[in-house]
């Protein structure tokens, strides 16, 4: 259902919007954290290990593809909200083509680069083979995660939050049926569970693109352009600085996969299951943000600024709301949690996934309120503003990592996380209350 968000009160339009977003990233999240527990359960250590090696590689492919959706999403947004249809369903040809001919591109240059890449990260040479196998099978299904984040932007940016919510639940079950199926029937190891996300993912995605295209008819307009370099154009003022962002941030895990690879396959493991802990949380929190975007797109569209920092109050109000039960669960339970994901002989592991998570998620609240001020500067069109708060914290972080694991080892590693996160909550907060963003006019 298409939903304008121009009309009513911001509180519960944001949370009737964002509700099922956040259940759908918590299906999304839920089949990757099951990729890891089966291979960690039912293949051993070194498996949960080698999934993990390969995440800091695979989070540059998501990086993209989620930058391009949030640049996608905020124009498709202010043309709606505007009412310019033909401009809408411009954008929207526009973006699909476009992603096609990136997802192709980056398929070709991860096989070329994947195992150099991996070599270069110092990944342990017991792990090595089962996690470039895990990389790979990856990177030929980019085509899939690129058209289902693009049909997924589009359904957002529409207002529509519900149906990417179903195709997510019958994703994530199909994912999770197909782990089992693959590594214990069939027992084809860390390979099985990659091929699971694959095909899972491939269905979704090609159900996800015909739907939309089927939405999308139900919207009156006149004829329009396939393809526009112009508005590519606007698209890329959005989605690069966005890209730009989240790889800057993939890049920076990557250095600090390095570091963390030099600590042996115990540490790798305990962080990959750490870290798929605490990505469900991030993820969460970023998922609201979004929210946020494509309500200050379309009321920016509208021309009704006024609405956006009610906006602002209900996101935050909400994040919160998921933040603070998140940050007690991880705390008081993150024992039993790491555990799920640990074999026998996992205990050097399970000790540093507890540790890790038991020094992030006292901050969840922090983030969390940066995530929804950058909501507000991104569907405003203010990149400068976003990506000096965003880099600031992920250059700081990166650094830090590397001086105090000099003094405190891989702990260090881990303190790196709520220094950066304190920093660029202060800028976003910083440069939403400086009203920067109500000068922004990106579809002039």
């Amino acid at each position: 259902m298409i939903t304008d968000m121009t009309e009513g009160k911001p509180f519960g339009i944001l949370w009737r919007f964002t509700v099922p977003m956040l259940i759908s990233v918590m299906f999304q999240q839920l089949y990757n954290i099951v990729d890891s527990v089966v291979a960690g359960k039912f293949v051993g250590v070194n498996a949960l290990a080698a999934v993990g090696a390969s995440y800091p590689i695979t989070m540059i492919f998501m990086a993209v593809a989620t930058g391009l959706n949030i640049g996608c999403s905020v124009v498709i947004s202010l043309y709606f909200g505007a009412k310019e249809y033909e401009q809408m369903k411009s954008a929207v040809s526009t973006s699909l083509l476009t992603v096609l001919g990136i997802s192709v591109f980056l398929t070709i240059l991860g096989l070329i680069l994947g195992r150099p890449l991996m070599t270069l990260l110092k990944t342990p040479e017991d792990i090595f083979g089962d996690s470039a196998l895990y990389l790979n099978i990856y990177i030929c299904g980019l085509i899939f995660l690129f058209m289902y984040n693009i049909c997924t932007g589009v359904f957002t940016a529409l207002g529509d939050s519900k149906t990417p919510l179903y195709f997510l639940i019958a994703s994530s079950i199909g994912n999770i049926i197909l782990d089992l199926v693959f590594v214990i029937c069939f027992h084809m190891g860390v390979g099985g569970v990659a091929w699971a996300t694959f095909l899972a993912q491939g269905v979704s995605s090609i159900l996800a693109f015909f739907t939309l295209q089927k939405r999308l008819k139900s919207v009156g307009s006149r004829e329009y352009r396939r393809f526009s370099s112009t508005m590519l154009k606007k698209i890329m003022e959005v989605a690069v600085p966005s890209i730009l962002q989240q790889s800057f941030i993939s890049v920076g895990n990557l250095f600090v996969q390095g570091l963390i690879n030099s600590y042996g396959s115990a540490v790798v493991a305990g962080y990959s299951a750490g870290m798929k802990i605490n990505t469900f949380a991030i993820t969460s929190f970023t998922t609201l943000g979004n929210g946020v975007s494509s309500f200050t797109a379309q009321n920016m569209g509208a021309r009704k600024p006024d609405r956006i920092s009610k906006g602002f109050r209900a996101g935050t109000v909400m994040v919160l709301s998921v933040a603070v039960p998140v940050f007690l669960l991880f705390f008081f339970a993150g024992q039993p949690i790491v555990q799920l994901f640990m074999s026998e002989g996992g205990e050097r592991a399970a000790e540093v996934g507890v540790e890790f998570l038991r020094i992030t998620s006292p901050f969840y609240a922090v983030i969390s309120l940066k995530l929804i001020a950058d909501g507000i500067l991104r569907g405003a069109g203010a990149m400068k503003a976003f990506m000096i708060a965003t880099f600031s914290d992920l250059i700081l972080r990166v650094i830090l990592a590397f001086v105090l694991s000099g003094v405190w080892g891989e702990t260090g590693i881990w303190l790196s996380w709520p220094v950066g996160w304190v920093i660029g909550t202060s800028l976003s907060v910083g440069f939403y209350i400086s009203g920067i963003w109500k000068k922004q006019n990106l579809i002039a």
